[in-house]
């Protein structure tokens, strides 16, 4: 059976930064957090791999190839332009990477490498320009979230919301890898089929009336497994390199009309945003809590999707939240509002048995591969992760500060997650932004 890291020193609540700001409590990137993502910065475009560290990034390829306490294989990984081959390496490389970052950013590192040559190895987040953590071969996004799952299946099918396989089997469908996008820009509304307005009629095709966000959880695949080869329940957890904010954008009235026989298709495929840093499964560690209680009556997992670990600490205590402004709101420099806040360890499966369930037919994961949790909802109204849920299918349509409503997105609106894990005892530690802007469709409709 798997057996979880012990807690260290890089946990230390009272460790400090000579990084000042990575100080401050309210700081999502503190020494005891160490992000890892890509960048560049406008003196060098070219994309490296860095820490996040307060307000700062550290710059890793420099840093590493001075050789200061880092390993022949994390110096070759942190000279690549993505985080692919760190992952590779396993959680017992990136432990010992994050050990060794740690010690460098310490306060009383006064002689390290890093603090005598500050100016040239942190560069403020302002002046960089983050890109995607990973090149990401394969994208698949769950429906893990029993909340959602209710909400939006009352939505379709109000006589037997949940599919009668949901208990049993962690569903998912194959998402589009080539547009995964790091949550900073832009996103462009989709043109599609929409459904007939009246019975007989044909559909139209234009762009989508009803577009949605969705707040999910992504994670990372560390070294994967070869084709073939199943990922035990019990050693899930050690396949995982880190997790990211996720925004799987969707277009409900193309959803819609699509989505009978096979699933979505086109109303996901054009876009889906994650936060561009990757909060390692060790940082997470203080937070790990046990997994999601089923109700009296549920059925068991399935042996292959069971084991005491992760009955144990199969669950994370994040909280996840949405906050939205209109293009209007910021003409007015008006703060942006918050729509909804989760709990993350409300998800009805975990990542361990997404991960053990996605390889139990032998499908083969590569370093770096995307997954996702599905909508990250809960039992209150102000839990709900999307509009369709938020406005009930734009039957309640949400009242916006500016003195704006909203039942789906509009051009100009902007969606900003944010997520956090705290508990008594340990630093709050966050897990950045994932923002998107939408801009109106481009292509031309018939």
């Amino acid at each position: 059976m798997m057996e979880f890291p012990t807690l260290d020193e890089t946990h230390d609540p009272a460790r400090r930064s000579f990084v000042e700001d990575a100080n401050r409590p309210d700081n999502d990137f503190p020494i005891q957090n160490l992000p890892l993502g890509v960048f560049g910065t406008r003196a060098d475009s070219t994309p490296r791999i860095g820490v996040a560290i307060g307000g700062h990034v550290l710059d890793l390829k420099k840093a590493s190839g001075a050789g200061e306490r880092f390993t022949e294989q994390a110096r070759g990984a942190l000279q690549k332009t993505s985080l692919n081959s760190l992952f590779a390496l396993g959680l017992a490389a990136m432990r010992d990477l994050r050990r060794t970052v740690a010690d460098m950013l310490d306060q009383g590192s006064s002689s390290n490498q890093v603090r005598r040559h500050a100016s040239d190895l942190l560069t403020p987040l302002g002046a960089c320009t983050l890109h995607l953590p990973t090149k990401v071969s394969n994208y698949s996004d769950f429906y893990a979230g029993i909340y959602h799952a209710r909400a939006a299946g009352a939505l379709l099918r109000p006589e037997d919301p949940l599919p009668e396989n949901y208990k049993w089997v962690p569903i998912a469908y194959h998402g589009r890898a080539s547009s995964v996008q790091v949550g900073h820009g832009a996103v462009q509304r989709p043109l599609g089929q929409r459904p007939p307005t009246a019975a007989g009629t044909p559909p139209s095709f234009g762009p989508c009336e009803r577009l949605d966000f969705e707040l999910e959880m992504g994670f990372y695949l560390g070294g994967g497994n070869r084709l073939g080869k199943l990922i035990p329940i019990a050693e899930a957890a050690q396949e995982i390199a880190g997790f990211s904010l996720l925004n799987d954008w969707s277009a409900r009235d193309i959803q819609r009309w699509e989505y009978q026989p096979l699933g979505p298709f086109l109303s996901k495929s054009f876009a889906t945003s994650i936060s561009p840093w990757v909060v390692t499964l060790e940082a997470l560690e203080p937070f790990r809590v046990r997994r999601f209680t089923r109700p009296e009556g549920d059925p068991a997992p399935l042996p292959y999707l069971d084991c005491e670990s992760d009955r144990e600490r199969g669950g994370i205590g994040l909280t996840l939240e949405v906050w939205f402004s209109t293009a209007k709101m910021r003409a007015e420099n008006m703060a942006p509002a918050r729509l909804s806040h989760a709990k993350f360890e409300q998800m009805y499966w975990t990542f361990a048995q997404l991960l053990a369930h996605h390889s139990s037919n032998g499908c083969n994961l590569l370093p770096g591969d995307l997954l996702a949790s599905g909508t990250v909802s809960g039992p209150g109204k102000d839990e709900r992760g999307c509009l369709i849920e938020l406005t009930w299918r734009g039957t309640e349509p949400i009242s916006m500060p500016s003195g704006e409503s909203r039942k789906f997105l509009e051009d100009g609106d902007e969606v900003i997650m944010r997520g956090y894990a705290e508990r008594e005892g340990f630093r709050r530690i966050g897990l950045g932004e994932c923002r998107g802007i939408l801009i109106a469709a481009g292509g031309k409709s018939e």
